[in-house]
C-alpha cells in the first residue's frame, strides 16, 4: 500500500500539481469566497491536476520506458499503466463531481481545464495544437473561481489572458529540456519546431506580459499595497532570471520552475489587491 501511494505521488507531477492547486486557492482568497467554497475550489483543482498528471504518465508509459525515464514510477514498474489510468479516470470523475458543487457555470469552466489537459495527453501534445491546450486550460482557471462566486461572473479579460499566457510559458519551458527526445518520438508541437533559445524567448515574452497583466489588475483595484508590491517584485525578478537562463542555459529545467514561481507571485499580487474580476 505504501509503495503504491509513493508511486501515485511521484506520478502525479507533484510540483505542478501543488502549484496549480495553491494558485487556485489563492485566487479564491483574492475574491473573498466563503471558506467552504475556497476549500471546495482547492479540492476540485487538486483532483483535476491528479487526473491530468496520472493520465499523462499512464499514456506515455511505453515512451518513458524506452527513453529510460526512471524518475517515472510507471517506467520502472512501480505501478502499472493500467492501474495508473484507472486512478486518473477516478480522479477526473471526482473533479467533475466537485466542480458541479461550485455551480453549473464554474463546472463548465472546470471542464475546459480538465478537457484541455486530457486532450493534450491523448495526442494533441504531438501537434501544433498543444500550445492551445495550455492556453485554453489555464485561461479558464480564473473563471472557475469567479464563476463560483455570488453572483457568478466570468473572470476579467486581463485575468483570462494572464492565465493563458502563463500556460503558454509553462508549455514552452516544460518542453524545451526534452526537445530532442520528443522529436525522435514524432512530437511536433510548436516548441519542437523551434530552436531552444527561440522557445525560451517566447516563454519569457509570455511570462513578462502575464506578469504585467497581473500588476495591471492589482493597480486597477486601487493603490498597490505592500503585499501586491512584493508579488509584483518577485514576478519581475522571475522575468529577469528567465532572461539569464536564455543566455546561459537554454535547456535548463529551471525555466519551468521559474514560470511556476511567477504564477504564485501573480496570485500574491492579486491577493494583496483583492481582485480578479472587473
Amino acid at each position: 500500500m505504501r509503495s503504491t501511494a509513493r508511486a501515485l505521488l511521484a506520478a502525479c507531477h507533484p510540483g505542478p500539481t501543488a502549484v496549480v492547486t495553491v494558485v487556485s486557492t489563492g485566487l479564491a482568497f483574492s475574491v473573498a469566497l466563503p471558506l467552504s467554497t475556497i476549500l471546495l475550489v482547492a479540492a476540485t483543482i487538486l483532483a483535476n491536476q491528479l487526473s491530468i498528471g496520472w493520465s499523462n504518465d499512464a499514456i506515455d508509459a511505453a515512451r518513458d520506458r524506452e527513453v529510460g525515464r526512471l524518475d517515472k514510477p510507471v517506467a520502472r514498474d512501480a505501478i502499472s499503466a493500467r492501474a495508473l489510468l484507472g486512478w486518473a479516470i477516478a480522479a477526473g470523475v471526482v473533479a467533475v463531481g466537485l466542480s458541479l458543487l461550485l455551480g453549473p457555470a464554474a463546472a463548465v469552466a472546470h471542464a475546459l481545464l480538465l478537457g484541455a489537459g486530457w486532450t493534450y495527453n491523448l495526442g494533441l501534445k504531438r501537434t501544433v495544437a498543444a500550445t492551445a491546450c495550455y492556453a485554453i486550460g489555464f485561461g479558464a482557471l480564473p473563471s472557475v473561481v469567479t464563476l463560483a462566486n455570488e453572483p457568478p461572473a466570468v473572470a476579467a479579460p486581463w485575468a483570462t489572458a494572464a492565465g493563458a499566457l502563463l500556460g503558454i510559458a509553462a508549455h514552452f519551458a516544460n518542453v524545451t529540456p526534452d526537445r530532442d527526445d520528443d522529436r525522435r518520438h514524432r512530437m511536433r508541437a510548436i516548441p519542437h519546431r523551434l530552436a531552444p533559445r527561440a522557445s525560451i524567448a517566447l516563454a519569457i515574452m509570455a511570462l513578462a506580459i502575464a506578469s504585467a497583466l497581473g500588476i495591471y489588475g492589482a493597480a486597477a483595484a486601487g493603490p498597490i499595497g505592500l503585499i501586491s508590491a512584493i508579488g509584483a517584485g518577485v514576478a519581475m525578478a522571475c522575468v529577469a532570471a528567465a532572461g539569464i537562463l536564455l543566455v546561459r542555459a537554454p535547456q535548463s529545467r529551471w525555466l519551468f520552475r521559474i514560470v511556476m514561481l511567477s504564477a504564485v507571485s501573480a496570485v500574491v499580487t492579486l491577493v494583496g489587491a483583492g481582485t480578479l474580476s472587473g
